[in-house]
């Protein structure tokens, strides 16, 4: 095969209230969602240009979920890149939310926090290549 994925079209995350789950990202993560389906789902667009010139986006869009979401559902993690790590989370952290983890590899810095329905949110800082 010699197909292979070039990046990520989107991310779709069902909520109970995916209204308040938008205004969550909105005040911590400094996202501007667009109201796409009026009370039932919010999205945003980050463009960019794949390697071969093509314009494109990857969509983040929070739906309401079809169904009541219990404990036994599945697990999602969205990875999102920052700049500055260290920063991000005692902003995050002087706002209340709590840093579950963090983590120094080879790749970079990594912290791990939750949103309000109980996902894991995975922060990723890029190691500087020496």
């Amino acid at each position: 095969m010699n197909q292979s994925v070039i990046g990520i079209g989107g991310v779709f995350l069902y909520a109970e209230n995916p209204k308040a789950l938008a205004d969550w990202y909105a005040k911590h993560f400094g996202l501007s969602f667009m109201e796409w389906e009026p009370g039932a789902c919010y999205g945003l667009e980050f463009p960019h240009t794949d390697p071969d010139g093509t314009k494109a986006s990857t969509i983040f869009s929070l739906m309401k979920a079809k169904a009541p979401l219990g404990e036994g559902r599945p697990e999602c993690v969205v990875n999102w890149r920052v700049a500055d790590l260290e920063a991000f989370c005692r902003a995050l952290e002087a706002n209340g939310v709590a840093i579950e983890k963090r983590e120094e590899s080879e790749y970079g810095g990594f912290a791990w926090i939750r949103d309000p329905e109980g996902r894991k949110v995975e922060l990723y800082q890029p190691a500087v290549e020496p």
